[in-house]
């Protein structure tokens, strides 16, 4: 009977509130919530245009005539797609870069964001500022180039992961959420007889999930999207990455699509509905090489306000 009641007077409240609100309070909720649904549909539009293009009778989308719908529904154009040399193995690569190069560079950029809070660490001012100041200054193109080739990372898949071990930007967001955290926490874990180690294993790590989470995201759409560090550091092809193969597909998608239709036997080609085009084959490798990114943000979206708003803002 207490639950029904306190339902009941819940009810009541959330009823009494709505009255109360004002005309212009309404109209202001109104304005509000339209705006942001257009905005909404207008970023998902380019993804759905995109994938019903894909899906589509080849001959009318190569005339322009796919807009809002579908229209001969196949998925041929997946199917051929993914039978041009070297997709797959692009596919894997950048799987493990963004999956690897995602923990490794939140990890580093995690623990080194705990170890600048600590008050003990040797020249702990010098080394931050000196993260700092990379954000702002590099020493160019060229000289990167010349580095990393120096290093022996040409040709050599860990230069996907290794040279961003460690993001300055990502050491300030951990930084200034540990900060904001309770001392006393860390501290009774101290007085227990945990190290360091201990207490950023056990104690931090549970508490900056969000932070951690949003630098998932960062990270991860940084390594999937990337494509420059492939263009100029794998000459011989061995570990091209999927946006890579999309950049190189892009600019010789009529080839492209030549080839592919050469595969197909007598039968497809004389269906114009499948025929493979430049525009089919840009748009279907577009599609592949976009879809697996977004299926990352909904795993991490609910961490992802909490983690940039705590961790960019002191107090």
């Amino acid at each position: 009977m207490s639950k029904q009641k306190n339902t009941q007077n819940q009810s009541t409240h959330d009823k009494h509130h709505h009255m109360q609100l004002s005309t212009g309070d309404k109209i202001f909720n109104f304005v509000n919530y339209t705006v942001f649904t257009l905005i909404t549909i207008a970023c998902l539009f380019p993804f759905y245009y995109l994938f019903i293009n894909t899906i589509s009778d080849n001959e009318l989308v190569r005339l322009g005539y796919i807009q809002l719908y579908p229209q001969g529904i196949h998925l041929q154009n997946y199917v051929e797609v993914m039978k041009i040399n070297g997709i797959l193995d692009a596919l894997l690569v950048s799987v493990t870069r963004t999956v690897l190069g995602t923990v490794w560079t939140v990890g580093g950029s995690a623990m080194l964001g705990y170890l600048v809070t600590k008050q003990e660490m040797w020249l702990r001012k010098v080394w931050y500022r000196l993260i700092v100041i990379t954000m702002y200054f590099s020493a160019g193109l060229i000289p990167w180039y010349m580095n990393l080739r120096m290093l022996g990372f040409l040709d050599n898949f860990w230069v996907y992961v290794i040279p961003g071990l460690v993001s300055p930007y990502n050491v300030i967001l951990v930084k200034t959420f540990i900060e904001a955290l309770p001392p006393s926490l860390e501290e009774s874990a101290t007085l227990d007889g945990a190290g360091y180690m201990r207490c950023f294993a056990n104690v931090i790590i549970p508490l900056i999930t969000p932070i951690l989470a949003t630098l998932c995201i960062f990270s991860a759409v940084g390594q999937w999207n990337s494509f420059t560090d492939t263009m100029m550091l794998m000459p011989s092809g061995k570990y091209y990455t999927l946006q890579f193969l999309l950049y190189k597909y892009q600019n010789e998608a009529s080839s492209l699509a030549a080839l592919v239709r050469s595969t197909q036997d007598s039968s497809s080609l004389a269906n114009l509905a499948t025929k493979q085009t430049a525009l089919s084959v840009r748009m279907t490798v577009a599609m592949v090489v976009t879809f697996p990114i977004l299926l990352v943000y909904p795993f991490f979206q609910r961490y992802f306000v909490k983690g940039i708003m705590i961790g960019a803002v002191k107090g």
